[in-house]
């Protein structure tokens, strides 16, 4: 899907160059783009460099959380919902309990841990699969929860937001978590309903009703402060809790007697590795998406959507933002250029920037997941998982708009 999505870019930019140049007499165009080309490789490098010691560190505080079993506490909590919400799964099968370490590993922001627990949670429940070709509703269910993104710390978004030079990088912190976490309900609902799950049994009511009473009770206190003040509280609540986190996992490394210098400088070194690793695939995407840009190819879609916005009444500021959203379900590389590439364009705390932010936290790349969680384990035939995590993006898409116009406007 990548290669295609990549090749696609630059067949489009060469035809549209050729068509400015050859019909409209536009024989600057190709000018323009070889100079994005020098432009977002240069970029790229930067981008990647400015990393390194952000990246270190927060690889470093999360190889202690994985070392100090925070993951594994997340897990307790969360094993009386899963066993629930996949009935088919035997009580005690362990892939419950790689379920919910998939799920803690994701809500602390621990993506090296994350995706190969996943894909022993898909493994395991194959196992309980009768027809190893289909998904079934448990494996359908566990995909959707991963596609809907569902984000305690979006530490990473921060770190390229902080590299960028915003003002106050955390200031998206609450924008995006209430965003995952419309999309991570828009995706258990609509599976619910396909599957025929009760969710209104106690254990499960239970911790909806925890959850809505939580969001419900953030989404009032925040009602209390007047707009303009959203953007200072979020980052005072992100930045806040952030900082918790970090001494909070200091501690519980202390006191389970790790070594806890060791084990930082550990993932540190990890952090260092995967800053350079990242390079090529971040020139590539950002190369392709500059070369897009500089033919006049993304402008016209966005001025095409921003003309059907206009013409309905609607504010069109957030249209600049929603080339992250619509690669968002495709690529995370690619969506994550389009970010950066946005933040390059219209300034790191401008709203469009701020907005494709959090539309980047808000989701997850649903083909992407699901080709490698069912390839993993040979399912040929989805069933419902495609459209119900799509349902879950939009959900997710609809929320981060609402909520950074909330915030930020």
């Amino acid at each position: 899907m990548l290669n295609k999505v990549w090749l696609s870019f630059f067949l489009i930019s060469f035809i549209a160059a050729l068509y400015s140049w050859l019909i409209q007499g536009d024989y600057t165009i190709f000018n323009s783009i070889v100079d994005s080309i020098f432009k977002m490789s240069q970029l790229s490098v930067e981008i990647a460099i400015g990393l390194v010691g952000v990246l270190a560190f927060w690889c470093g505080m999360l190889k202690l959380a994985e070392k100090g079993g925070l993951a594994n506490g997340l897990a307790w909590l969360l094993s009386p919902l899963f066993s629930k919400l996949m009935p088919q799964v035997p009580k005690g099968h362990p892939s419950l309990g790689f379920v919910t370490m998939n799920m803690a590993s994701n809500m602390l922001g621990l993506d090296n841990a994350a995706t190969p627990v996943g894909l022993k949670a898909m493994q395991s429940l194959q196992e309980l699969n009768r027809d190893k070709e289909v998904a079934s509703n448990a494996q359908i269910l566990f995909l959707v929860l991963n596609t809907s993104s569902v984000t305690i710390f979006p530490v990473t978004i921060l770190m390229y937001r902080l590299q960028q030079g915003a003002a106050s990088p955390a200031e998206i912190f609450l924008p995006v978590l209430l965003a995952t976490f419309f999309s991570t309900i828009a995706g258990l609902l609509s599976v619910a309903l396909m599957q025929k799950i009760n969710l209104f049994n106690r254990v499960l009511f239970s911790y909806f009703t925890a959850a809505l009473i939580s969001i419900g009770g953030l989404l009032y206190w925040l009602s209390s402060f007047p707009a303009e003040k959203m953007a200072d509280i979020s980052a005072a609540v992100g930045n806040g809790l952030l900082f918790s986190a970090i001494i909070a996992i200091l501690l519980v490394a202390y006191l389970k007697k790790i070594s806890v210098y060791e084990g930082f400088v550990e993932g540190a070194k990890e952090g260092f590795e995967i800053a350079i690793k990242i390079i090529p695939y971040m020139v590539a995407m950002l190369v392709a998406i500059g070369v897009l840009r500089a033919s006049g190819v993304l402008q016209k879609i966005v001025d095409g959507i921003s003309w059907l916005v206009t013409s309905v009444g609607l504010d069109n500021r957030f249209v600049e933002a929603l080339p992250t959203a619509i690669m968002r379900p495709f690529s995370a590389s690619g969506s994550r250029a389009m970010m950066l590439e946005t933040m390059s364009t219209h300034g790191v705390d401008s709203f469009a920037a701020k907005l494709a932010s959090v539309l980047q936290g808000s989701t997850e790349t649903t083909f992407y997941v699901l080709t490698v969680y069912f390839g993993a384990v040979g399912i040929k035939k989805v069933r419902h998982a495609i459209g119900c995590g799509l349902f879950a993006d939009l959900c997710g898409i609809i929320a981060a708009i609402l909520f950074s116009y909330w915030f930020f406007v």
